[in-house]
């Protein structure tokens, strides 16, 4: 799916209750999770050692789920684009579940589903979204987490 372009965050309110977007595929190879291990301190074996690794019930590395969760803004903001945004804030998650692991080299997309979109101070829009990260090539998701972002238009 490409970009999906509105003129503001206002213009999602009739969309509220449908898919609206899906982003392009991500590959999560070693040297992004390596760098994640680096940014984040967390350097278990799992993540880090291939050759540990190799022997577990994955098989592989995996990815840290935090680095999953971590690319959410990343696929929001390739999928979704409000043409009179001047700024746009993270302000939190309902829930988050971590369904499926990520082995390494596995490719990532994330599908936006709208939950709610409703106005608040400041010329600002609350935006609630179902975000799924799906896996190539597997049936099961790997996060779903519902999304809280505020988008502010000038």
């Amino acid at each position: 799916m490409h970009m999906r372009e509105f003129e503001s965050s206002a213009d999602l309110v009739p969309l509220i209750g449908t898919e609206v977007a899906v982003s392009e595929w991500v590959t999560i190879d070693q040297r992004v999770i390596d760098l994640f291990a680096d940014a984040t301190d967390d350097h278990q074996w799992i993540h880090v050692d291939p050759v540990r690794a190799a022997d577990s019930p994955f098989g592989s590395t995996v990815a840290h789920g935090f680095l999953t969760l971590s690319l959410l803004p990343k696929f929001l903001a390739a999928s979704v684009r409000f043409k009179r945004s001047v700024m746009g804030l993270n302000y939190g998650l309902n829930k988050v579940r971590f369904t499926a692991p990520v082995p390494v080299d596995s490719r990532l997309r994330a599908r936006f589903h709208l939950i709610d979109a409703e106005p608040i101070e400041s010329n600002g829009m609350q935006i609630t979204w179902q975000m799924t990260v799906e896996r190539a090539g597997s049936p099961k998701p790997v996060c779903v987490a519902e999304s809280v972002v505020r988008d502010y238009t000038g």
